[in-house]
C-alpha cells in the first residue's frame, strides 16, 4: 500500500473521532450546534435537529472510519468521498444560500475538513489498486 493511502487512513480515523465527539456533544447539550455553528439564526436549532444532526455525524463517522479500516474497498472509498461532499454541500448552503451559518470559526472547520478531505481523497484514487475483472475471475472459476 502507497505511503499517501497510509497517511489518508490516518486522516480518516482523526476526523472520524473528532466527529464521534461533535456527535457526543449534539446528543448532550444543542446549544453546542447554535453557539458554534448555526449563529445566524440560533432559533432553529432545537433537540430534534441537534439528535438529527448527531446521528447524520455518527454515521459519517462510522463510515469514515471503517474506510480507513478497509481503505482499498472501492466502494466504501466512493461512499467515504460523499460522506465529505455531503458536509461541504450542507455547510456551503447553510453559509450562502439559507445564511443559518456565517462564517466562524465553528463553520469554517468543518469547510476546510471537507475541503482537504474531498482533495486527498481524490487524489487517493491514483494510488488505489485497479479493480478486479469479475467476469474474467467467474470465467476461470468455470473452467
Amino acid at each position: 500500500m502507497s505511503r499517501f493511502l497510509n497517511v489518508l487512513r490516518s486522516w480518516l480515523v482523526m476526523v472520524s473521532v473528532i466527529a464521534m465527539g461533535n456527535t457526543v456533544q449534539s446528543f448532550r447539550d444543542h446549544s453546542f450546534l447554535s453557539e458554534k455553528l448555526y449563529t445566524g439564526s440560533p432559533e432553529f436549532v432545537n433537540g430534534l435537529q441537534a439528535r438529527t444532526f448527531g446521528i447524520w455525524t455518527l454515521l459519517s463517522s462510522i463510515i469514515r472510519c471503517a474506510c480507513a479500516i478497509d481503505i482499498q474497498n472501492r466502494t466504501l472509498y466512493h461512499i467515504t468521498l460523499w460522506t465529505f461532499v455531503l458536509a461541504l454541500g450542507h455547510f456551503l448552503s447553510e453559509a450562502f444560500i439559507y445564511k443559518t451559518a456565517p462564517l466562524t470559526i465553528g463553520v469554517m472547520a468543518p469547510l476546510i475538513v471537507a475541503s482537504f478531505s474531498v482533495i486527498a481523497m481524490l487524489i487517493g484514487f491514483q494510488c488505489l489498486p485497479e479493480a478486479e475483472d469479475d467476469s474474467g475471475a467467474r470465467q476461470k472459476k468455470r473452467n
